[in-house]
């Protein structure tokens, strides 16, 4: 016994034939690691298709395929409807049904057919397809749930993330705003030192001096005014000077009456 299988449900519409409306079946499958069981109706009748092990094994030899591959192309077949695919459940004789469908490999169009049985109680098999598709109803609607939760949880932290990016985009413009001004401030300084030494440079050049000149020029000249000791002393100077000018000449006649 196959502790674990994987189970699927298929709505499938079957195009009648000429003057026969469409019929409407579902195929309830469960599939496990060598085999697979298929529960069908038509919500009156039902009918089963219990493949063995064996008989997978067999069919897939037939197809050259391994049995996993075998499976697995089944199970995508009834448990989700192909596009491009045929599909057909005919009556085979004896109450019993033939369901079939077609698929593209290498170019070529292939047919599977696997020959259903009448189900010894319809009610029974009618239930579990049904309990299935409640189940199955349920828990797509519990995702739902999940997912619309999610998704408001995302969207609500998504609305948060926007107001703070709005708020640090305000901050960053604010601030740009902020330093723009302040370089305008010392840029427009800068300016203006530049136009006042250009003003200078050009003011030196029309004037032919250079800056070490200008400079120079704008010193003013050092003047020592003599004190009134300074002019007393000199003063002094030349009368001493005279004064012994008198002396050398009244010595000088004195010294000529003596020879004579």
């Amino acid at each position: 016994m196959d502790s674990s299988y994987r189970q699927t449900c298929l709505r499938l519409e079957i195009p009648g034939r000429e003057n026969e409306q469409q019929e409407v079946i579902f195929i309830k499958g469960n599939w496990f690691d060598s085999r697979f069981e298929l529960f069908i109706t038509d919500g009156i009748n039902t009918w089963l298709c219990k493949a063995l092990e064996s008989e997978v094994k067999g069919r897939a030899s037939q197809w050259d395929q391994p049995v996993s591959d075998y499976l697995e192309t089944a199970e995508r077949h009834l448990g989700f409807r192909q596009p491009g695919s045929t599909y057909g459940f005919v009556d085979a004789g004896d109450g019993h049904k033939r369901l079939s469908w077609t698929f593209e490999k290498q170019g070529t169009t292939l047919e599977w057919r696997w020959k259903c049985k009448p189900s010894p109680d319809n009610k029974k098999t009618t239930s579990e397809i049904l309990d299935f598709l409640m189940d199955a109803n349920i828990r797509l609607s519990e995702e739902v749930v999940r997912k619309t939760q999610s998704f408001d949880r995302l969207k609500l932290e998504a609305e948060k993330c926007l107001a703070q990016s709005e708020k640090f985009s305000n901050e960053k413009a604010e601030l740009e705003s902020a330093l723009y001004a302040k370089f305008v401030g010392v840029l427009n300084s800068k300016k203006a030192k530049l136009r006042e030494l250009r003003d200078r440079l050009s003011k030196q050049e029309h004037s032919g001096k250079s800056p070490q000149e200008e400079e120079s020029s704008c010193k003013t000249e050092s003047y020592h005014e003599p004190t009134d000791q300074e002019d007393n002393s000199g003063v002094e100077s030349t009368k001493n000077d005279v004064g012994t000018s008198k002396n050398i000449s009244t010595s000088t006649r004195y010294s000529r009456k003596r020879k004579t």
